[in-house]
């Protein structure tokens, strides 16, 4: 009985080197390999956006060698292009701001305005980078509801990536390298716009917790890191900031968010140096 136990864990053992190499199990037939052109950029895209599901890895010495390199080259890259395009996108983030500030400004203190802004902005990520791509994943996948396609998003967009669930990796998937093209797309901007979310975030400052964790000697301190951490709502120099103060397609816009009431917490609010247009 015992002999009948180690054969079949050398079994499963032999199953799961063969699905790591591309081989089905479950029809005893070779599928697509792991390596074609979807599936590697599919992996190359989970790999620089730290999600890293680890259903497919590099088996050679030498693939585990560039894998090393690659990651620490496109995590740094990936992590400059995608505050790139979030400093962009606070642009029309800012401009919404503005105008409820002009319709709202007059009603409501500040940081209620500033909750509703951010309430907007976080409506728009459910909207399209969840409930959306869930019943879309949950229309392709055959063994996926509705709930499993949204935990999916979930866990990708927030970068935890446990890698139980994985879209085009059903036996007989059609059209699998397009459909791998087409989730890494989707990954990319929807990290980006997570990551825009996160950043209206925190310029609340009575959101902002970070704020208390600061030391009282920070306050003093000629450090323009920490006075820039210190100070609500202010941004230090960025890589993208030379651009915009050489004047080219830039011009320094403030937003000031007013009440009838005086009696709102938060200080005079300006728009980031990356908000403006």
């Amino acid at each position: 009985l015992l002999g009948n136990y180690d054969d079949l864990e050398k079994f499963i053992e032999e199953v799961v080197k063969a699905s790591n190499r591309g081989v089905s199990a479950a029809r005893n037939v070779s599928g697509e390999p792991n390596w074609s052109f979807g599936q590697s950029l599919f992996f190359s895209s989970t790999v620089v956006t730290t999600i890293g599901y680890g259903h497919v890895t590099p088996l050679s010495k030498g693939g585990k060698i560039f894998c090393i390199l690659y990651a620490m080259l496109g995590i740094p890259l990936t992590l400059v292009l995608l505050t790139a395009l979030v400093e962009r996108l606070m642009v029309p983030a800012t401009m919404l701001l503005q105008f409820l500030n002009s319709r709202l400004g007059h009603l409501y203190q500040p940081f209620n305005i500033r909750l509703l802004h951010l309430f907007l902005v976080g409506t728009l990520l459910v909207s399209i980078f969840f409930l959306a791509p869930a019943a879309v994943f949950a229309y392709i996948e055959p063994e996926w509801d509705f709930l499993d396609s949204l935990y999916y998003c979930f866990i990708s967009l927030t970068t935890i990536g446990l890698g139980d669930y994985i879209p085009g990796d059903s036996p007989n998937q059609p059209y699998r390298p397009i459909y791998k093209v087409c989730t890494t797309g989707y990954l990319l901007v929807g990290l980006t716009f997570m990551m825009l979310t996160l950043t209206v975030f925190y310029d609340i400052p009575q959101l902002n917790f970070g704020l208390f964790f600061l030391m009282r000697s920070d306050e003093t301190t000629g450090d323009p890191e920490k006075v820039r951490l210190q100070t609500p709502g202010a941004v230090g120099p960025k890589y993208t900031q030379q651009l915009d103060d050489s004047g080219i397609g830039g011009r320094r816009s403030v937003v000031r968010v007013k009440s009838r009431r005086d009696d709102s917490p938060s200080p005079e609010d300006t728009t980031p140096v990356h908000a403006r247009p």
